[in-house]
């Protein structure tokens, strides 16, 4: 069976050999030999047992499938750590330069950096550490305890006894200052009657016999734990068993065949044996009233809460971050209540509440109307209810810097302005009645001092005639124009054109001026398009 190089087999042959095979599987044949004299078990696959035909197998044999190539290099040895190899007594080139040992660089040095190193110093050389490297087999690569010191279990072992033994010590401590302080009480009471000293003693002694028994029950309840195998893949844990032997077992509360199941392999009865019972009088109402009740609940809340989540596209797991989920189950529960009140005030801001003490208004009370409003399917309104629309696509009545009118509501000499406060600067904030007082206390005191001037002044100063323009259309021949203020009037029509094409470049407040000059109108004149022109195209 477990030969490799098969030669050609006739019919019988082969006949011979399968029933062979079937009476070694049987065991009434005995069982194929190798190389070594080791048996072959007859229920190896062929695919296994056979060897390649290159090998040029002539015996049965399994070698094949054993590792024979083993690689020399491969070793289980591990870093001798902490061991030194030369320690050098001055400083050598190409050592660190911080410590001066020569395995390493001062980049790699794990030393305190010195405030002026070894390189310079010449002083407190560190010794050379042993550098080895191992080449690990598969196994040696992937083994976890590979170079690990049992002897290091020794300090944990060490950590918990002394632990232990303190606990004990101060126990000890504690029940030997509650015995002095009660033989204190007793002898003040033994001086003020002999008779009752023999019953002091006997109690005495009954409460030295049940302090020794306190102590050492909670030596044992430290101490005694019981091994159990739990259900869980034949795994075994270390719990206290806490139950009072005095109690009544679950399954003795109701002898009857039909209550509530008992499973004696888990000890657990999740029915109440006795639903008919008072309340208050039971102990035990089933196991249950712990899976609803207290904390069990909550856990059962995030782990849906953490499964939902889960099925629509939050990463988020309950046993791999459990934090994570504790938190957004958090999160989400402050936020639904959020969405709760919210929901609520909405609904109260719309409907009102029937509880508080205000009085609804006269519309709600009611509830008719003669308006009649037509709506669609989508519960859009076709007709009946016209919406209002806006007088303008700026915002309406909106004060701004204490005014209560808005811009533009009052008009003075070409000029706008705030009616509250007759102030014609657009961002300027309100004076109220104050500042209109003051402005026309100004414009009267303006007033007087000039008339004061012009009496004052014997001759008044001889001024500039204006030459205003007249005509129309047609210019007179006797007209006489200064060339220097008609360029100037030219230069201020090209502007004026300018900004009648240009909005933006428009002001709030113009300056009229009705005093139009010879040399003004002439400007006008001279820049005015005539459509009927056949050049107008080619004007500047």
């Amino acid at each position: 069976m477990a030969t490799a190089s098969v030669a050609f087999k006739s019919r019988e042959d082969h006949r011979k050999q399968l029933e062979l095979e079937e009476a070694r599987k049987a065991g009434l044949a005995p069982a194929e030999v190798d190389e070594d004299g080791k048996e072959i078990n007859p229920h190896i696959p062929q695919y296994m047992s056979s060897a390649p035909w290159y090998l040029n197998a002539e015996r049965p044999s399994l070698k094949h499938q054993r590792k024979w190539k083993s690689d020399p290099n491969y070793t289980k040895s591990w870093y001798d750590r902490g061991a030194k190899i030369h320690q050098a007594d001055k400083y050598r080139k190409g050592a660190c330069e911080n410590c001066g040992a020569m395995t390493h660089d001062a980049k790699a040095c794990m030393e305190r950096p010195r405030k002026i190193g070894a390189k310079w110093t010449n002083m407190h050389i560190a010794p050379d550490e042993k550098i080895e490297t191992f080449e690990l087999d598969y196994d040696g690569k992937r083994d976890r305890w590979n170079g690990y010191d049992p002897a290091t279990y020794a300090r944990v072992i060490e950590r918990y006894e002394a632990r232990d033994e303190a606990r004990r010590k101060f126990l000890k401590e504690q029940q030997l200052k509650k015995l002095e302080e009660k033989n204190n009480k007793q002898t003040e009471d033994d001086e003020v009657s002999d008779e009752d000293e023999d019953e002091d003693e006997d109690e005495d002694d009954l409460k030295v016999d049940e302090a020794k028994v306190d102590e050492s029950k909670q030596m044992d309840f430290a101490k005694v734990e019981k091994r159990v195998r739990t259900t869980g893949g034949g795994s075994t844990g270390t719990v206290r068993n806490l139950r009072i032997r005095e109690d009544t077992a679950k399954y003795l509360l109701n002898l009857d065949v039909n209550s509530a199941y008992y499973d004696p392999k888990t000890r657990s009865m999740r029915e109440d044996p006795l639903p008919d019972a008072d309340p208050n009088e039971k102990f035990y109402g089933g196991d249950n009233q712990n899976r609803i009740s207290g904390q069990a609940l909550d856990f059962k809340q995030l782990n849906v809460h953490a499964w939902e989540a889960f099925d629509k596209g939050q990463d988020i797991h309950l046993q791999a971050a459990p934090s994570q989920a504790e938190l957004l189950y958090k999160n989400y529960k402050v936020i639904k209540e959020k969405s709760k009140s919210h929901t609520k005030d909405a609904i109260m801001e719309k409907y009102g509440n029937a509880a508080a003490e205000e009085k609804l208004p006269r519309e709600l009370l009611l509830g008719q109307s003669e308006r009649q409003v037509e709506y669609d399917r989508a519960g859009r309104i076709v007709k009946g209810l016209e919406l209002a629309l806006p007088k303008s696509k700026y915002e309406e009545d909106v004060f701004i810097n204490n005014h209560t009118s808005v811009w533009g509501s009052w008009w003075k000499d070409h000029q706008w302005g705030y009616k509250c406060c007759k102030q014609t600067i657009r961002n300027s904030y309100c004076t109220g009645a104050a500042g209109i007082e003051a402005a026309e206390a100004a414009a009267d005191l303006m007033k007087s001092n000039i008339a004061r001037k012009a009496t004052s002044e014997d001759t008044p100063a001889p001024t500039e005639e204006k030459k205003l323009a007249t005509w129309g259309s047609e210019v007179p021949d006797d007209i006489v124009l200064d060339q220097k203020k008609l360029a100037e009037a030219l230069k201020k029509e090209d502007e004026r054109r300018k900004e009648e094409k240009d909005e933006r470049k428009r002001k709030y407040n113009v300056r009229w001026n009705d005093e139009v000059t010879a040399e003004d109108m002439e400007a006008y004149r001279m820049k005015k398009v005539h459509h009927d022109d056949p050049m107008k195209d080619f004007l500047n």
